[in-house]
């Protein structure tokens, strides 16, 4: 156990403002402690956590949350932030079934007063809190945290623009975890401490000149540097100044001698919108963090003496490194094929792309609609650009798509990853409504992969098509461990596969990944002496319009399933019998997909079973649709989120 005697004493914030500073810096170190305690046992974001452990120390000490409204933006750092609410005894639970989430939720606890897992949203809605209290709500003060990457996003710059023509006062705590600074030297903290107990009211303006005039001589051009490199601008304001905002800093993210005072300073005197510009180190304090490539930004569980993590030996590819290794495939017979991700090459399985061909591979950062409508520039100049952003993701450029890629027919490549429900990241990264909201868009082919190696014959497909936009989705984690081709062969566009054929008038349509499940509700089935039918449609757009007739003529039960959110493959199915009146005979015709609600983090396996997808749903559907007692195979009552 971690020995933290002032941290013990910290039930709540509140607590915090009795202690001195001095105590404040011991609390960080215990909180710094725990923090790596609960991630060792239960993963999650550890780099970016430590990253600001005192950050989350000096805003609680000085503002009065949950009555001041602190939004993390992306909410990937707010573990210090949890142990310090209020739920430090949950932490253990954090991203399992039933426990706290890795983000910040509303529903969790009053000190999140705005939920997050995508980036860029902190501004606009601290905006949004600071407006609310100037027009009479109870609301204190709005500070927004958000980190360097997720400040290069447009949304970001466009609550920056609003909110510093409304002039109105919020914070912005700019977390530069990216660039270095010098450790602070004596003169720089004792100017700071000075600044609070200081009678005199200084301008937040002086207050920024005297920070770059405390720094030793060796420095100030450093600070400038940082400055300049953060604002984009040399001489004279900076641009958040241009924006409307008052600029301070840079200053260590580490140092509670230099947070405590300037928070505190513009906590007592700012008016308007100010910036402060804090420089952390991502995985502070754990040296296997700070070593690692990825500053230990998701890690399973680990070993803390170690660092070493603890993951399990796969037994098959990736979908997304089998993905990665087939479009480098593609990209050696074919050189207009380049790829464009939004800040995740790693994650996206691009990494292999980024080795072999580092100039057809474009990171824009965590900017996604910029990544759709870059893509389409160059889907319009003659390349065959891949997009690759996970299914939550693309969300976001979603005007982008249906503007710039399909209403021009413009030939994108769209990989879909973490399509369906992703696990331990729960409802804000399930990949639950592309196949929605893509299939609805006119010239748009949309294939889900069953497996590895139709994964790799989607990407060939992909590669080879050129009449318009082409998505393909597949899932998180492991493949089915089949074994693969040399390289992937492109598939007739709208032709689906017959699987099995069964003898009991039942046909199961499948779209998708969930197809393992579907083979094993068969083999259950089976035990009972019923025999189903099994196809894989492959396309959601265009559907194999022969295919679905012969299923539909030749049984008497149709059944579709997909991992995805209602108005996705089986409404377009449905449809396509309606108006060829194939359901106004005796064909029960039935349609299974995610539940109508948000499902919070579990096993994907724990997960589907709350959507009402995993195999033995599949079995209760197929009896109760023939009028057979489901027996056996009732499932126990464990659906609930």
């Amino acid at each position: 156990m971690v020995n933290t005697p002032i941290l013990d004493q910290v039930e709540l914030p509140s607590d915090l403002r009795q202690l001195s500073d001095s105590q404040l810096a011991t609390l960080a170190r215990e909180l710094r402690a725990e923090t790596i305690s609960v991630v060792s046992e239960t993963g999650g974001h550890l780099g970016s956590s430590l990253g600001v452990v005192e950050l989350t120390v000096a805003l609680h000490a000085v503002f009065n949350t949950p009555h001041d409204r602190l939004i993390w933006d992306v909410s990937h750092q707010c573990y210090p932030h949890k142990i310090l609410t209020g739920r430090r005894n949950k932490m253990r639970t954090l991203r399992q079934r039933g426990g706290l989430s890795g983000f910040t939720k509303r529903a969790e606890s009053e000190y999140d007063p705005f939920g997050a897992a995508h980036s860029s949203t902190s501004i606009s809605a601290a905006l949004g809190f600071t407006v609310a209290r100037e027009l009479g709500a109870s609301v204190g003060d709005a500070i927004a945290v958000i980190g360097d990457g997720s400040i290069s996003a447009g949304m970001a710059y466009e609550g920056l623009n609003n909110a510093g023509s409304e002039g109105r006062r919020l914070f912005v705590i700019l977390n530069d975890n990216e660039m270095s600074i010098a450790p602070p030297a004596g003169a720089m903290s004792k100017y700071l401490s000075s600044l609070y107990a200081n009678n005199e009211f200084y301008s937040l303006t002086k207050l920024a000149e005297g920070l770059a005039k405390n720094l030793p001589s060796p420095l100030q051009e450093g600070a400038r540097r940082a400055k300049s490199l953060i604002t984009g601008l040399a001489s004279g304001g900076t641009f958040f100044e241009e924006l409307g905002f008052s600029y301070l800093g840079p200053i260590n993210g580490h140092e509670l001698d230099q947070l405590l005072p300037v928070l505190r300073a513009v906590k007592a005197r700012a008016s308007g919108p100010t910036l402060i510009h804090c420089v952390t180190k991502k995985g502070k304090g754990y040296e296997p963090a700070e070593s690692s490539s990825d500053k230990y930004h998701g890690v399973a569980k680990f070993d803390i003496a170690s660092g070493a993590q603890k993951k399990s030996k796969p037994n098959a590819p990736s979908y997304t490194g089998v993905f990665g290794k087939e479009l480098v495939n593609q990209a050696e017979r074919d050189h207009r094929i380049v790829a464009v991700t939004a800040a995740m090459p790693s994650g996206t399985g691009l990494s292999l792309m980024q080795e072999t061909f580092p100039e057809r591979i474009f990171d824009v950062g965590i900017a996604e609609q910029h990544a759709v409508t870059f893509a389409g520039g160059m889907a319009a100049g003659g390349l065959k650009p891949f997009c690759a952003i996970y299914s939550t993701f693309l969300q976001r450029g979603y005007d982008q798509i249906v503007h710039d890629i399909a209403l021009q027919g413009l030939p994108v490549r769209f990989a879909i990853d973490r399509a369906g429900l992703v696990g331990a990241d729960g409802a804000t990264h399930a990949g639950s409504f592309d196949i929605a909201y893509l299939t609805n868009l006119p010239g748009f082919v949309v294939m889900g992969a069953a497996d590895e190696v139709e994964l790799m014959h989607m990407v060939a497909t992909a590669a080879e098509y050129d009449a318009g936009p082409i998505a393909f989705r597949y899932p998180r984690g492991e493949g089915e461990g089949l074994e693969l081709p040399e390289i992937g062969v492109p598939i007739e566009i709208g032709k689906g596969r017959m699987i099995q054929s069964g003898t009991s008038g039942v046909a199961v349509l499948n779209f998708g990944a969930h197809l393992a499940e579907v083979r094993e509700a068969a083999s259950l089935l089976k035990k009972s002496g019923v025999s189903l039918t099994i196809a894989d449609a492959r396309f959601a757009k265009p559907l194999d319009s022969r295919m679905i007739k012969d299923l539909a003529i030749n049984h008497s039960v149709l059944i579709t399933i997909e991992e995805g959110a209602i108005g996705g493959f089986g409404s377009h199915v449905a449809q396509f019998l309606m108006e060829n009146e194939l359901l106004d005979g005796d064909l029960k015709f039935r349609s299974m997909f995610m539940k109508d609600k948000f499902i919070d983090q579990a096993s994907p396996k724990e997960m589907y079973q709350v959507a009402g997808l995993d195999s033995q749903d599949i079995v209760e559907k197929v009896l109760d649709l023939l009028g057979v007692s489901v027996g056996r195979f009732k499932k126990k009552s464990n659906k609930s989120a």
